[in-house]
């Protein structure tokens, strides 16, 4: 059975493919299992002349009442989004070039309003 959270989760990751397709990114791969985590999208975009990996990591969340969703990412998550990126290029020898992590915050208010998107480009600690 699946949850209201998955539902909402799964709700958030479309909406961020789709705006990620819409700023020129090339989806890659989807809800990726790690030994340290998952990866909720891997896309391609060419930055500066040049293919980069990104890994991204969404955020949903349907009100404000527990903060924002972009503030559930803590240093840990980033630390586990960086192993599960190098274990992931370590599988996938093919892609050499350059990464960086991104968060996509999504909310999703009650009464048919537009959802708000925020994008975190190459977060780090």
């Amino acid at each position: 059975m699946i949850s209201t959270n998955q539902q909402m989760g799964r709700l958030g990751e479309d909406l961020a493919a789709r705006y990620l397709q819409e700023q020129g990114h090339q989806i890659l791969d989807r809800n990726v299992h790690t030994r340290f985590g998952e990866l909720d999208l891997i896309t391609r975009k060419t930055f500066s002349g040049r293919e980069h990996l990104v890994f991204v990591e969404v955020k949903t969340r349907s009100s404000t009442t527990f903060g924002y969703p972009e503030q559930a990412v803590s240093a840990g998550k980033i630390t586990r989004m960086l192993k599960s990126a190098q274990f992931y290029l370590q599988r996938h020898p093919e892609c050499d070039g350059p990464f960086q992590l991104d968060v996509i915050a999504v909310l999703v208010q009650e009464g048919g309003q537009s959802p708000e998107i925020r994008h975190f480009e190459n977060i780090s600690l």
